[in-house]
């Protein structure tokens, strides 16, 4: 079937398409660029620091801000792709990037680079979703797991090779340049996107719950803004207040998705075992990886004495491996399922884990190069067959809903993991190189916590039916 004639058939019929990766590249260069803004500015913060005067929990807020963002739009999506043209709203969405990039390359002082940042995290948590939801009607059952495949290596090697990227930016140029590379790639990813992708996502135009709507904003911002405010407050009066106010609006608005006719985001997936195991396994994945992308290049210029660059590059090799490996887990879940995939990644990630513990200011540069390189091959193992195994239990008519779930919950817990990271980095005496390193290793043994998780999880996961 032509692309044309598969956008005109009913909505039961399977839709075929001649070149699906054709079809899907423009939200793949989308979302790569989302994830590569995600965690390019982590190598940029000591920079950022230093220009504007600020201290590292409000530098943080790049990061963290950034994830906020995404976590408030992303419920929010699914609602969206059922009342407007999946490429429009995926347009639309490109078009902010691009302004925001362009907002932070010229921006004169924080509060203008933050606003322009978030910018940019709304346009992330539209595209995310909106790019599983049609990859499940783009490609036929029997190759999601491939499909996911490379839709994952745009995810995992973005965090990868951003610091590098950065890094060598940076170092020829200033951090502004990242921005304005981040625009550029914005331009191909909109003209991709203009000339290729089509709408398979059927439009039911259900009605709007407004309480809903304000609830999810108020819930997840609240949440991911009172942990990120911990490292910086503690556990003060306005910390708690926020984490409060957060679980409560959730628990009501969880509640009411269930109850009325139309709701904002169908959460009947979570009814649904085989979808919120691995939802969960994969939250626990993500949070982990971002957690080790937030603490590893600091530690490599603030603990071991690196430049920006040099830092940059090191981290090059792990994000080919990392690269192949998302590929191969794709197509090795078409053929094993997930659950022996997860056991090989939790194996990985808990060597290179171990690894990054050992590292201290007079390590060898092969000791990081062997935990980072490690770390990046279970990862993908984790992330990708559990994310696959996720969408492949949902019913077609939860395959949007169900995307907007687990990017939402890998954005939440991401978002929160970043920040305890951060606050178990200022456990130690961050002004010193021994400091920092001595933080850091608090941060990875959080992330090796969460890869226990994973492997808790695993005994617990089902396979869909092939």
């Amino acid at each position: 079937m032509t692309q044309s004639s598969a956008t005109s058939a009913p909505a039961a019929a399977e839709p075929r398409f001649a070149h699906p990766h054709r079809v899907m590249s423009g939200l793949y260069a989308g979302v790569f660029l989302g994830m590569l803004s995600e965690t390019s500015m982590n190598i940029a913060l000591p920079d950022l620091m230093q220009e504007f005067s600020v201290t590292s929990g409000t530098a943080q807020w790049m990061v963290v801000g950034y994830m906020l963002a995404i976590g408030v739009v992303l419920p929010c999506v699914g609602f969206m792709l059922k009342w407007v043209r999946a490429k429009t709203l995926a347009l639309f969405a490109l078009i902010c990037f691009l302004a925001g990039a362009i907002v932070c390359t010229i921006a004169p002082n924080f509060p203008i680079l933050l606003a322009g940042r978030m910018v940019q995290g709304v346009s992330t948590g539209i595209m995310l979703p909106t790019m599983y939801a049609g990859i499940m009607r783009v490609f036929p059952p029997h190759k999601i797991g491939a499909a996911n495949g490379v839709a994952g290596l745009t995810i995992m090697f973005a965090p990868v090779i951003g610091p590098t990227l950065a890094g060598l930016l940076i170092g020829a140029f200033s951090w502004r340049a990242i921005f304005a590379m981040l625009a550029v790639v914005a331009v191909v990813a909109i003209a991709l996107t203009a000339a290729f992708f089509v709408t398979p996502i059927e439009r039911t135009r259900p009605a709007v719950d407004i309480p809903s709507i304000i609830a999810s904003a108020v819930g997840f911002g609240c949440l991911v803004a009172g942990v990120s405010l911990i490292s910086d407050m503690g556990f003060s009066a306005g910390v708690i207040g926020l984490l409060a106010v957060g679980v409560i609006v959730l628990a009501f608005y969880a509640r009411r998705q269930f109850t009325v006719a139309d709701p904002l985001l169908d959460l009947k997936a979570l009814r649904i075992p085989a979808f919120t195991v691995p939802a969960v396994m994969v939250s626990c994945s993500f949070a982990c990886t971002l957690a080790f992308m937030y603490l590893v290049p600091q530690e490599l210029q603030r603990g071991l004495g690196m430049d920006s660059a040099t830092a940059g590059l090191l981290m090059l090799p792990a994000g080919v491996i990392n690269a192949l490996c998302t590929l191969l887990a794709g197509r090795l879940y078409d053929k094993y399922g997930a659950k022996r995939l997860v056991w090989i990644g939790v194996v990985m990630a808990a060597i290179g884990g171990a690894l990054f513990i050992a590292i201290g200011v007079g390590s060898p540069v092969a000791l990081f190069l062997t935990a980072h390189i490690v770390i990046m091959v279970g990862i993908p193992f984790i992330q990708q067959s559990t994310q696959s195994a996720a969408l492949h239990s949902l019913p077609r008519e939860l395959a949007a809903d169900g995307s907007t779930i687990l990017n939402t919950m890998q954005q939440v817990v991401g978002a929160i993991g970043t920040a305890i990271a951060t606050c178990l980095l200022g456990l130690a005496d961050t002004s010193t190189q021994a400091g920092f390193v001595t933080g850091s290793r608090y941060g990875y043994a959080f992330g090796l916590a969460l890869v226990a998780l994973v492997l808790i999880g695993s005994f617990g996961l089902r396979e869909p039916r092939r």
